[in-house]
């Protein structure tokens, strides 16, 4: 029975790592992602399963975000499957275009399945991309900050005659 409560435990634990992995790469910038992993050595030879590609999806929204749904309209987004030496494969999505930008994204969802790529994922890539992305924040709220308005009221007290 223990062994089946740890086998659970490390698919969460790893279906969580590749969520995390998968997020910061697809809310950050294309050229910012490009820039960590070009500072990264020795990446793994990459398999592409199929070629990268661009389609559409339908984004469907809600009325007051809980009312009648209804259709919003299109978005561009480009997936990629890849496969690297340990075995694992990658699937990467992110909004638009940009196909190298979805193939770091399977390059990264492949690298967090394989114990030996982990943890230089962490260091090299998801850990600047977080520090980015946290920044950009800070810097979106300090920006909002300073266009905030304070009112007041003004307290008026009649005289006595």
């Amino acid at each position: 029975m223990e062994s089946h409560q740890e086998d659970v435990a490390t698919t969460e634990g790893l279906r969580l790592a590749r969520q995390r992995a998968h997020a910061l790469i697809a809310k950050s910038p294309a050229d910012a992602v490009r820039s960590v992993f070009d500072l990264m050595e020795n990446l793994p030879e990459v398999e592409r399963l199929r070629p990268s590609e661009v389609g559409l999806v339908l984004v469907r929204g809600r009325v007051g975000g809980e009312g009648e749904r209804f259709n919003l309209g299109e978005l561009p987004v480009a997936r990629a499957a890849l496969r690297i030496p340990e075995g694992p494969v990658g699937v990467g999505y992110v909004a638009g275009r940009n196909r190298d930008h979805a193939e770091l994204a399977a390059l990264a969802d492949a690298m967090v399945q394989a114990d030996v790529w982990r943890d230089r994922l962490e260091e090299g890539v998801l850990a600047p991309l977080a520090a980015g992305l946290a920044e950009r924040k800070a810097d979106t709220g300090r920006k909002a900050a300073a266009t905030k308005v304070d009112f007041f009221t003004m307290v008026r007290t009649r005289g006595e005659k």
